[in-house]
């Protein structure tokens, strides 16, 4: 959900698609795809040339112990061959994420998915407190990334989320365009 508002953010600036894509899942027992090629439903997988060829990155992961899920960590730790083409260098890059409770390691998860846009030369971006709701929420959002507590599975984002996640989108397609 907070996927598609950064999305509605983005497209909000004109000439910006927005790609939902995921990555598949691992074994939790080896760390090896165990999903099909081609996921029978939902967004399609991201791929190595997706980010490649991507203006910008905005990239999400739920909360597992204060850390990216292992899927994302395994997807990106196979993306060596981009890192040392240069593929990433100074596109803008965000975060965002969830958790089941308030105190669940969003911050943390947020920042350790930036170290490898990092060390890929991305232009890290979050949110300033210029947005209003950043300073409002009771809810989920940092300055590192939107982010949702969730408290249970069925929870809807906030307006403050939905707000933080929309912003974000907006901020990285202008910066984009700003630098194209």
């Amino acid at each position: 959900m907070l996927a598609q508002h950064i999305a509605r953010g983005i497209t909000q600036q004109g000439d910006f698609e927005a790609r939902l894509r995921t990555v598949p899942e691992v074994s939790s027992t080896i760390a090896q795809s165990s999903a099909p090629s081609i996921p029978d439903s939902g967004a399609v997988y991201c791929s190595k040339e997706d980010l490649a060829t991507c203006s910008a990155l905005v990239m999400g992961s739920p909360t597992r112990f204060g850390n990216m899920a292992s899927a994302l960590k395994h997807f990106l730790d196979d993306t060596a061959d981009l890192w040392m083409q240069n593929a990433l260098v100074d596109k803008p890059a965000a975060v965002f994420t969830s958790t089941n409770s308030m105190h669940g390691g969003q911050e943390t998860t947020l920042l350790t998915m930036m170290m490898p846009l990092f060390h890929h030369g991305m232009l890290l971006m979050g949110v300033p407190y210029s947005e209003p709701a950043l300073r409002s929420t009771t809810s989920g959002g940092t300055p590192y990334g939107p982010s949702h507590v969730s408290m249970n599975a069925t929870s809807s984002l906030s307006s403050d989320e939905q707000a933080i996640a929309q912003a974000l989108g907006i901020r990285i397609a202008s910066t984009t365009s700003s630098l194209n």
